[in-house]
């Protein structure tokens, strides 16, 4: 494929009139324009040389009354810290927040760089793909690396879900009494609800997934990160912040008999509180980095970036997408699910990773083994990249090799990500 293109290019510029022509002789002969060529054509590696995130609070617990902007400031004036890079040297911060309104307005990335005390040179962007936001914020700052026009880029993401409610954005239009959906949307789906919690229904519908199937899967995610946390596990992962220096929403003391108390979110379903991701406070920050960038700076790589995949699939079930999104990025990087020592798989409800697992023949054992967002929490925007985190962190701590990152998002979309331990 390399050789057709580089042919082609060669063939443009015998043909190409004046300044062309002479960049043609600048070059030299045909060989090393052929080499040239071929180095311009091939992908830079994009590495993470440090992950880092804050414990993960409860909505009514202690990081409830941190301001977003200071928590996505502490994280990154702590991956600067960790990692020696020098800052004024950070070409872009990407941070994922889905309620952006209120204390999160604003473009949170530029306002929690500058609250670090960071250079006022390095621009931020803030993004919303829904739950994957600031695992889309690692897509976007890998592709600019990979692209070749960046050198370092660091992916966060933030959310305080105690301090600014979810669906907070969308308040405005209901207060209003503006549709959220325009005629296109409704002619193609009509004015069925469009909801997270009825997608995961359907789906514990479909693949015949009970109650107390749900109640199981929670359970185990409560019993995994209690043990992570009592082992010290997250340790080296976490920085922590006013006062908190551990996962605020563990349960590791919780029954299935407690779980059975509880009502189902409507009548007839199997869905309960107990089998969802926590309402959650949190943050954390990726840096990405170019070979170059990491020989320059005198950085340490942790792990190379193997696959950026993206699919989308139906908006009404909403969360299925994890599954054709991570057939895809094993397709295209030439891994099997067998390959994969550790998997990141959001539980946003205990449906999707059970679903997940069943289609495509993961080992249960390597999925989520320190437990995930049941237990953990799911802070909206920050989950990306603390998921990240924590595959990083795991695989050096296992010794594992293949990392893979996958979560449902809104609009039925999902991001899928494979990193290689370095």
């Amino acid at each position: 494929m390399h050789s057709v293109k580089i042919n082609a290019k060669i063939g443009a510029l015998n043909s190409a009139p004046g300044p062309c022509l002479r960049a043609w002789t600048e070059y030299g002969s045909v060989q090393e324009v052929r080499t040239r060529l071929h180095q311009e054509d091939t992908v830079a590696e994009a590495f993470i040389v440090g992950a880092v995130r804050t414990p993960v609070g409860t909505k009514k617990g202690a990081l409830a009354g941190v301001h977003p902007a200071d928590l996505g400031a502490h994280v990154l004036k702590e991956i600067v810290e960790r990692t020696g890079v020098d800052p004024a040297a950070v070409e872009d911060v990407i941070m994922g927040c889905v309620s952006q309104v209120g204390p999160q307005a604003l473009d949170l990335a530029r306002t929690a760089w500058l609250s670090a005390g960071l250079p006022e040179t390095t621009a931020g962007v803030t993004i919303d793909r829904q739950c994957g936001s600031s695992q889309q914020a690692v897509h976007f700052a890998a592709q600019g690396v990979m692209s070749g026009t960046q050198d370092l880029v660091v992916a966060s993401g933030v959310e305080n879900m105690g301090m600014v409610p979810m669906g907070a954005n969308a308040k405005f239009a209901i207060d209003e009494g503006l549709p959220l959906y325009g005629d296109g949307w409704t002619e193609r789906y009509g004015t069925q609800e469009i909801s997270q919690f009825r997608g995961a229904q359907l789906m514990a519908e479909k693949w015949g997934h009970t109650r107390e199937d749900l109640e199981k899967f929670a359970l185990e995610s409560h019993r995994r990160a209690g043990a992570a946390r009592d082992a010290g596990y997250f340790d080296k992962e976490i920085a922590p912040i006013a006062g908190v220096t551990q996962d605020e929403g563990i349960r590791p003391d919780t029954t299935l008999e407690k779980m059975a108390e509880l009502k189902p979110l409507r009548e007839g379903w199997a869905l309960t509180a107990a089998v969802a991701s926590q309402i959650s406070v949190g943050a954390s920050a990726v840096l990405i980095a170019s070979e170059r960038a990491v020989k320059e700076h005198g950085l340490t790589p942790l792990a190379r970036i193997v696959q950026l995949s993206l699919m989308g699939d139906d908006p009404v079930y909403m969360l299925t997408a994890p599954i054709p999104a991570t057939r895809a990025a094993l397709r295209k990087s030439g891994l099997s699910i067998d390959d994969i020592d550790v998997t990141e798989i959001n539980e946003a409800f205990a449906p999707v990773p059970l679903a997940w697992i069943e289609e495509l023949g993961a080992d249960p054992a390597k999925t989520n083994p320190n437990g995930g967002a049941i237990a953990l929490g799911h802070p909206l925007g920050a989950t990306g990249a603390v998921l990240m985190t924590k595959l990083v962190h795991e695989l050096h701590r296992t010794g594992g090799r293949y990392g893979l990152q996958t979560m449902c998002e809104g609009g039925g979309q999902a991001n899928t990500t494979i990193i290689e331990r370095v």
